[in-house]
């Protein structure tokens, strides 16, 4: 009988996020030695990374970083998914996401795309992903890196799940005079789900097909012709205060827009960053 208890079998799937058959065979075969069945787990689950491919990653969890002194300050935001919420709340997948949080803003990764290809010890982070998942035995996926400068960045990250680390991530970049309203603006883009920061941001094809649907529905309706543009204009009006930051009624008083509470400091939102987990 293999050299082991139920505590070990219990140590070794909290420390990888493996599943419960795949600890009992490994510790057979390394004989108890928790080490060894480390790299067991690890050389059988690389040999898996194919076989993963196909399958959904849809839980995870976010994580930011801040660096710089006020005045100059960069932030860099993070989604790294698994495929269940048992390993997305495991010790190690949280310790890797924050390595390869590290690994990206120490390249100046700003999507996810440059930081798979940054250096993470004599590796890529995709080579390093691709190991972990197989200790981990999970797909694993680095999503999405944004990367924002401004005279002040502002974080604010939200569990959906006490019992989960954090699935809404926001950052959210200031003037100095803005930045004392910032976190109350990030809180509210966690919520609200903003899409664009003003309207010359959304993009051209966005609006054209926004204005497309609001004639189509508004023609479907019988409305009378001369009537149609204004109806339109008036509809897409409606899908940018839904949409642009700035001018969403803001959540801690809604007698304002986000726009307004900000102006009102005498200072500007330059640029943010929102990641839901999945979304």
């Amino acid at each position: 009988m293999a050299n082991y208890t139920v505590a070990d079998i219990q140590a070794l799937r909290e420390r990888t996020g493996a599943g419960m058959l795949d600890v009992k065979k490994a510790l057979d075969e390394a004989d108890g030695d928790q080490e060894k069945a480390v790299e067991i787990l690890r050389v059988k689950g690389l040999k898996g990374v194919a076989k993963r491919e196909g399958r959904s990653a849809s839980e995870g969890l976010v994580v930011t970083k801040i660096e710089g002194e006020e005045g100059a300050q960069v932030g860099t935001l993070l989604e790294l998914n698994s495929e269940t919420d048992f390993v997305a709340k495991n010790e190690k997948f949280i310790a890797l996401a924050n390595a390869v949080l590290d690994a990206a803003v120490a390249a100046k990764a700003d999507s996810a795309e440059a930081a798979l290809a940054a250096p993470i010890g004599d590796k890529t982070v995709g080579e390093f992903l691709d190991e972990n998942a197989g200790v981990l035995g999970e797909k694993v996926v680095l999503r999405r890196v944004a990367r924002i400068e401004a005279p002040v960045v502002t974080e604010y990250l939200h569990k959906t799940n006490k019992d989960l680390p954090a699935q809404v991530g926001v950052l959210v970049g200031t003037d100095v005079k803005a930045a004392e309203v910032a976190k109350d603006v990030a809180m509210h883009a966690a919520a609200y789900s903003p899409l664009y920061l003003t309207r010359e941001d959304a993009p051209a094809e966005d609006v054209a097909n926004e204005r497309r649907v609001a004639e189509e529905v508004t023609r479907a309706e019988g409305k009378p012709e001369a009537a149609l543009p204004k109806i339109v204009e008036g509809r897409l009006n409606g899908w940018f205060k839904e949409n642009v930051l700035v001018e969403q009624a803001f959540a801690k008083d809604n007698s304002k827009t986000v726009g307004k509470v900000v102006e009102e400091t005498g200072g500007e939102v330059t640029s943010f960053a929102r990641f839901r987990v999945g979304a």
